[in-house]
């Protein structure tokens, strides 16, 4: 094991096997591993590293009385009320939380969790609509995690539009493995970020190969994600530290309110026409009764010379980026190559929208804030 590894593992101490047992189940849940110890000799190597530490009563006495020092992320946990002694001993050794289980099984969960994951930078969510059928807007949405990962972050790709025929088919991804909305029933629970982004498909297509774009994707059925779902699994990659970029349908589902309230920022992408202009109206004003900033992203070519700005004071919207047509890209996606190469009109707008994420959320390249 690594020095890394061994820092996000936590620590515990308990002497009451059935509290232990409880404590190791809810670890196993989390993904968290754990340093098992039986006295404060034992636990004080491991005391300073490890970002959580559990204890039952007498062990937090043990601690104490060993002169362990003090710290965060210290936590007395008991079966049940806790007795008059586990709060003097929590007391004494300084710790944050005194919990009852099986009351705080929950809140125990996430702090294992978090623990797991270690300390990351806060991500962004992105979310991206089309202004009517065909615009673009899941090809640019793909092109948008492209370039995250290709300017060295890691990026979350999540399809909300069950009738969109599957967003790993954009990445020319449908064959490879990996959980699709379908095989993933997380309900309101908190989703540990690593596990989630290791348990998906991965495209090759940064500069360190595969592994860096995670691709959460509906299946060729009508059945999309539930609103918890996705309020889970963005929450998780936003605590990993991730660029997350989701593809919403234009119609106002369940999932895609859940998706738009957890956005930081929300891009409507629109042809430069006047029918488009006129659709994207009804799109826009859906968004705005939202909440959070929106911005316009115009896609050329123009067939009656309508320009971008027309169409930004039409929606009153702030125009972000105009982008030319992407040579080549229609053959491209036929044949399974990601949109966004790191030269061209995609890339450009991209990196355009990167740059007003990080600046709405105030994070810097690379994911960190």
């Amino acid at each position: 094991m690594s020095r890394n590894e061994g820092a996000h593992r936590g620590l515990v101490m308990m002497s009451d096997p059935d509290l232990l047992d409880s404590v190791l189940r809810l670890a196993a849940a989390a993904g968290c591993e754990l340093h098992r110890v039986v006295d404060a000799a034992q636990a004080r190597g491991h005391w300073g590293t490890s970002p959580l530490v559990l204890l039952d009563a007498p062990a937090a006495e043990r601690c104490a009385v060993a002169g362990l020092p003090r710290r965060g992320g210290v936590v007395v946990a008991a079966s049940g009320a806790p007795p008059p002694d586990a709060w003097r001993h929590a007391v004494a050794v300084g710790a944050e939380h005194v919990v009852s289980l099986p009351e705080a099984e929950a809140w125990l969960v996430a702090a294992l969790a978090e623990a797991s994951e270690g300390r990351h930078g806060s991500g962004a969510v992105l979310a991206v609509v089309g202004g009517r059928g065909g615009a673009g807007a899941s090809v640019f949405a793909a092109a948008v995690a492209v370039t995250a990962v290709r300017e060295g972050e890691r990026a979350l790709l999540v399809d909300c539009d069950p009738l969109g025929g599957g967003l790993d088919l954009v990445l020319g991804a449908e064959d490879l493995g990996g959980l699709r909305w379908p095989d993933i029933d997380v309900g309101g629970g908190r989703v540990p970020a690593t596990a989630l982004h290791a348990a998906l498909p991965a495209p090759a297509v940064g500069r360190t190969g595969a592994g860096e774009l995670g691709v959460l994707s509906c299946d060729r059925s009508a059945h999309g994600p539930t609103p918890a779902a996705v309020a889970a699994v963005l929450d998780a990659g936003r605590r990993g530290g991730e660029t997350v970029v989701c593809d919403l349908p234009r119609y106002p589902t369940d999932a895609a309110v859940a998706a738009l309230g957890a956005a930081d920022l929300t891009l409507l992408v629109v042809p430069a026409d006047v029918r488009s202009s006129a659709a994207a109206a009804r799109v826009a004003a859906v968004l705005s009764e939202h909440g959070g900033p929106v911005r316009l992203v115009v896609r050329g070519p123009s067939p009656g010379g309508v320009e971008a700005r027309e169409i930004a004071r039409a929606l009153d919207l702030p125009l972000l980026a105009e982008m030319r047509p992407e040579p080549g890209l229609a053959r491209s996606l036929e044949r399974g190559s990601a949109p966004g190469r790191p030269r061209g009109p995609l890339a450009t707008a991209a990196r355009a929208v990167l740059t007003e994420l990080r600046a709405v959320t105030g994070a810097t390249a690379g994911g960190t804030s």
